[in-house]
C-alpha cells in the first residue's frame, strides 16, 4: 500500500473531487504505461466551461433560494445532468472526467461533482444519508436547504423527508441529517466501484479497491471476505484461506460464512496426509 496515497485520503485538506480521482488513477490505471491523453472525453475542461455558465445565469439574482432553483435547473436540463438511477453502473461510470463529458456518471461521483459545482457557485453543500440513498443538501441561507437526488435532481419537501425516516427504528424527533464524513464518502466509491469492477470480471483492479478499503479499516471481515474471493479468482487460493477463515471466524452466523466453512472443511479433509 503507497504509503503516500494513504495520507492523502486521510488528509482533510485534500479537495474530496481531487481525491476521488486520485483513488482513480490508482485503481484503473495501476500497470499501465503513461501516455499523453489528448482525448476530450479525459478533460476537465468542460467541468470549468458548466461552472462559468452556472455563475452566469445567476450572476443578476438577489433571492438566494431563487439562485438555487435556477442553478439546479440549469445543471441538470441545459446541461443535462438529468438521469435516471440504474441497477447496474459500469465501470466508466467511476471514471470523473470520462463519465461526466458522456453524462453517465455513478451515483457517488456525481454527487461529489454536483457539490463542487454548486460550491463553486457560492453556496455551500454537503453529502446527507436519507434512507436508502445519499443525497445533496445545499444550503441557501440560514433558514432555507434544498435536499436533492444527484441522480435524477428530484428536490424533497419536508413531507416526503419524514416519510422517509418515519421506517427507521426509534423516535422520529431524535433523527438528523448529519454530513456523511469525508472516510465514508471515499469507502462508498471503493465498495461501489470493486463492485462494478466484479462484475466487469476486472478482479486484479478490484483487489486493489479492497487493499484501499483495508488500508482504512484492516479488520473489516467482508472485505477480508472479498479479498479472498478476488484471491481465488486470481488463482492465489492457498493465500486466499486465510481470509475465508477469519471472515468465518467474525461472522459465523452469515449465510456466505456457512458456506464457505463447509468448503474449507472439505478442503481440509481432501488434503493428501504424507508419510
Amino acid at each position: 500500500m503507497n504509503t503516500l496515497l494513504l495520507s492523502e485520503l486521510q488528509s482533510q485538506e485534500k479537495d474530496l473531487l481531487q481525491t476521488i480521482v486520485l483513488l482513480e488513477e490508482h485503481v484503473l490505471q495501476a500497470n499501465q504505461v503513461p501516455q499523453i491523453i489528448e482525448d476530450v472525453e479525459y478533460s476537465f475542461d468542460s467541468l470549468e466551461a458548466i461552472i462559468e455558465q452556472c455563475q452566469a445565469v445567476i450572476a443578476e439574482i438577489d433571492s438566494p433560494l431563487e439562485r438555487v432553483e435556477i442553478l439546479l435547473d440549469e445543471l441538470f436540463y441545459q446541461h443535462l445532468f438529468v438521469d435516471v438511477h440504474k441497477s447496474i453502473w459500469p465501470v466508466d461510470s467511476f471514471k470523473v472526467a470520462i463519465s461526466l463529458n458522456q453524462r453517465l456518471m455513478s451515483p457517488i461521483v456525481k454527487a461529489v461533482l454536483v457539490c463542487e459545482i454548486i460550491n463553486a457557485c457560492g453556496f455551500n453543500t454537503d453529502l446527507v444519508f436519507v434512507p436508502n440513498k445519499i443525497m445533496v443538501r445545499v444550503c441557501c441561507d440560514e433558514q432555507y436547504a434544498i435536499i436533492f437526488d444527484a441522480v435524477t435532481g428530484e428536490s424533497l419537501n419536508w413531507h416526503e423527508l419524514d416519510l422517509r425516516f418515519d421506517d427507521l427504528d426509534g423516535d422520529p424527533s431524535q433523527h438528523e441529517l448529519t454530513s456523511i464524513s469525508r472516510p465514508v464518502i471515499i469507502v462508498e466509491y471503493l465498495s461501489a466501484l470493486k463492485s462494478a469492477l466484479i462484475r466487469e470480471q476486472l478482479f486484479d483492479k478490484a483487489l486493489l479497491c479492497v487493499d484501499l478499503l483495508l488500508s482504512l479499516n484492516p479488520d473489516d471481515p467482508r472485505q477480508r471476505r472479498d479479498r479472498g474471493f478476488l484471491l481465488h479468482q486470481l488463482d492465489c487460493f492457498k493465500v486466499a484461506v486465510d481470509d475465508y477463515r477469519y471472515f468465518v471466524e467474525q461472522c459465523p452466523k452469515d449465510p456466505a460464512a456457512q458456506l464457505l466453512k463447509i468448503q474449507l472443511d472439505n478442503i481440509r479433509l481432501s488434503e493428501p496426509t504424507f508419510h
